[in-house]
């Protein structure tokens, strides 16, 4: 028993034939929210179908390219934990209001400087670090998961915009794959247990076939190599876009030590180290800057990949590295990687399901590792109350002005974040009482 903890422990290795399936769960799970914000900026930005191909290859490429420097670090860049990282939708309402006004090449320049200011934000994280104790981190974690599970229904029924959205044939898809993985997870043990996520997922694109929908004429049509450009697109830097951008990346950063936070939490029972968060944080900048040079929108973290290491206990790097070379191999032929896009989106529902509850369970986790009573219940419950509820209500937020709304208006994320953050430097810290003290020691 031991010797097996010891393999899928933080630097262990696993073998192939369990490193394969457990690596290949996190691309699937990840797989469609890395290439979906990028099809959503190019439809509004008119882009032709060779752009839009290219911008989905180029968008697996990096993922895994960035992935890698999260789990090897270059100096001091990069957490050496198993964070997967992708295309961030946190930017899709910033990058669609710089678009529309300096095309994709605005999106890009702003992008670009905003990346390597978040490097800046994390050299500097360590002094910062008291402004993320448990109550901050585990709360915006909580707030990840909570925001994350309207996605998850989404794709369970079918997929926005999706013609037979809520149909019974999604809705029982979507309950196969759960069923499978929650049967996997709990009743079986080792491989098969760990790769529930993958049986599930795997189990229900094989159903979906004969229920007519999967097709497979994407694969057809997709090219055999191609190797992605950089600057194809060009760059722009605008001032008001940039400072937009900026602002966004100080909430991702918020959001990489909640997935940080999660994955330690989650994986190995503990807190996250100033190393570890400063090293992802600038990664999470770093990889932001090398992907608006290919062309692709703002990296981060991926929460869906937070709640497997949650839901299987497994932290270990050579997993996630085998995962993110599958990225760069569909990044180089886009017949591999259409084979994973065409999956229906009600398959992943229902593995997103389980992953994205997970993540919100890891917030809780994390938020209870202090006593949560007083000053640390007031944080958690003003910070969530107003970001989430927002989040849920963004018609509320119809009064303010377009560029806050932008940033403001989303997923509540951002306003948890930074309440919890506000909050925690503001309250004043809780004197223990030295007679209630003695009591409790005495007790």
């Amino acid at each position: 028993m031991e010797k097996e903890s010891l393999v899928y422990s933080i630097d262990g290795r696993p073998p192939l034939n369990v490193a394969v399936p457990l690596g290949f769960q996190h691309v699937l799970a990840m797989f469609a929210g890395n290439v979906t914000p990028l099809i959503i900026v190019a439809n509004v930005l008119g882009l032709d179908l060779a752009d839009r191909t290219f911008l989905i290859q180029a968008a697996m490429f990096i993922a895994g390219i960035v992935t890698l420097i999260q789990l090897y670090p270059i100096g001091p860049v990069g957490s050496r934990l198993p964070v997967v990282m992708g295309t961030s939708f946190g930017f899709l309402p910033t990058c669609i209001a710089i678009g529309s006004k300096y095309g994709l090449a605005g999106i890009l320049g702003a992008s670009f400087v905003g990346g390597l200011f978040e490097v800046f934000l994390g050299a500097f994280l360590k002094p910062l670090r008291k402004f993320f104790p448990p109550a901050v981190t585990g709360t915006v974690l909580l707030s990840i998961g909570l925001s994350l599970l309207p996605t998850g229904i989404k794709y369970f029924a079918g997929g926005v915009g999706a013609p037979d959205f809520g149909s019974y044939s999604n809705l029982l898809l979507g309950t196969i794959v759960l069923t499978t993985i929650l049967f996997f997870k709990q009743f079986t043990k080792g491989i098969s247990s760990m790769s529930s996520i993958l049986i599930g997922l795997v189990v229900g694109y094989l159903v979906a076939i004969p229920m007519g929908k999967v097709s497979f004429e994407a694969v057809g049509a997709a090219g055999w190599f191609s190797f992605p450009t950089p600057l194809k697109f060009g760059m722009v830097f605008k001032f008001d876009a940039i400072i937009a951008m900026i602002l966004m990346y100080v909430v991702t950063a918020v959001e990489t030590v909640g997935d940080i936070s999660g994955i330690t939490i989650g994986g190995a029972g503990r807190e996250a180290t100033d190393k570890e968060l400063s090293g992802g944080v600038m990664a999470d900048g770093l990889g932001s800057s090398i992907a608006a040079v290919f062309g692709v929108l703002p990296n981060t973290s991926y929460s869906q990949n937070v709640g497997i290491v949650a839901l299987t206990g497994i932290m270990n790097r050579f997993v996630v590295a085998v995962g993110a070379l599958f990225l760069i191999i569909a990044g180089l032929f886009p017949k591999v990687g259409a084979i994973v896009a065409i999956m229906p989106q009600s398959v992943l529902g229902g593995a997103a399901i389980v992953m994205f509850s997970m993540i919100a369970v890891s917030g809780i986790n994390l938020i209870t590792l202090d006593e949560l009573k007083g000053r640390n219940s007031i944080i958690v419950a003003v910070a969530l109350g107003l970001g989430f509820g927002l989040g849920s209500v963004p018609e509320a937020l119809v009064s303010l002005p377009e560029n806050l709304k932008l940033i403001f208006g989303g997923s509540g994320i951002v306003i948890t974040g930074l309440l919890a953050v506000f909050l925690n430097v503001v309250l004043p810290k809780e004197e223990v009482d030295d007679e209630t003290d003695k009591e409790f020691k005495i007790s």
